[in-house]
């Protein structure tokens, strides 16, 4: 389980997050204007990338938003995407993204994500709670601290 995220984290060039999200980046974040990303598609390829990285997959998987997806372990058809998009929102350099993430147990996930035409970093994430359904609610999230570094797979 570490490996894959240690893999991923390597792979991305990227360091491990820290217990909080840094105050430069804090008040960066504070003061982005995020327009709302309402699917897979609408996020920049480095993104969604990125995203592939921090998942160890092959493909992308992760359902669009209100799609069908393995919400539980239990009766779950395997064929579906594990994870399912709610909530994402890009500024002229940043992009976030917040996701359920199902099987055994359902958690929720927020990422942060530098990006430019040329290249694109994971900054910071973890696990996040759930209910969040806009971009401000899931920035909120990331100032007030509720975002946790993540201590499971993404």
């Amino acid at each position: 389980m570490w490996m894959s995220l240690w893999a991923a984290v390597v792979n991305c060039n990227q360091a491990v997050p820290a217990a909080a999200l840094p105050e430069a980046l804090q008040a960066h974040v504070k003061n982005e204007q995020f327009q709302i990303v309402t699917s897979l598609r609408g996020m920049p390829l480095g993104v969604r990338h990125g995203l592939e990285m921090l998942f160890g997959d092959r493909g992308l998987d992760i359902a669009e938003p209100g799609a069908q997806f393995q919400a539980t372990g239990v009766t779950g058809d395997s064929r579906l995407p594990i994870r399912r998009l709610v909530v994402a929102g890009c500024s002229y350099d940043h992009c976030l993204v917040y996701y359920e993430r199902g099987g055994g147990t359902r958690t929720w996930k927020a990422a942060l994500f530098h990006w430019t035409p040329e290249t694109t970093r994971f900054e910071w994430g973890g696990t996040a709670p759930g209910g969040l359904r806009t971009v401000d609610a899931v920035r909120q999230a990331f100032l007030s601290g509720a975002i946790k570094s993540p201590n499971s797979v993404w």
